[in-house]
């Protein structure tokens, strides 16, 4: 069974940054495009952020786009959500999911991933 990891959430005022790691074990990173989720309370989960498994593509949804930086380091297994310019409204629980196929481009459907996290909640406060 694949682990993905996650840490860094935490409280932060408006405007703030906070980075969020997810480490795997090299059996369950390589080679697969890898992506960040999150859901706030009484929403669905969202696609946040993709990164294809040579870190050459990456995609972001409109409202973070600017704001956030996916990137991977696949010697230490490890992708990283850095995100700045925190609003309120990013405030949820964020979720590291690795791509169902090895070598696809991240999709933002959450049935084109097969492992996850156990998040990790951020809260941007006003």
């Amino acid at each position: 069974q694949a682990d993905l990891v996650e840490s860094g959430g935490g409280l932060v005022q408006t405007g703030g940054s906070l980075g969020l790691s997810c480490g795997a074990s090299r059996r369950t990173f390589s080679p697969f495009a890898m992506a960040w989720f999150r859901q706030a309370p009484g929403n669905e989960r969202q696609f946040v952020a993709g990164i294809t498994w040579t870190g050459r593509m990456t995609d972001y949804t409109d409202s973070v786009k600017g704001r956030f930086t996916i990137f991977r380091d696949n010697d230490k297994n490890t992708v990283t959500l850095q995100m700045n310019s925190l609003r309120p409204e990013d405030t949820a629980v964020y979720y590291c999911a690795r791509a169902r196929e090895r070598y696809r481009t991240p999709g933002r459907g959450l049935d084109e991933y097969d492992f996850w996290g156990q998040g990790t909640l951020v809260t941007v406060s006003s």
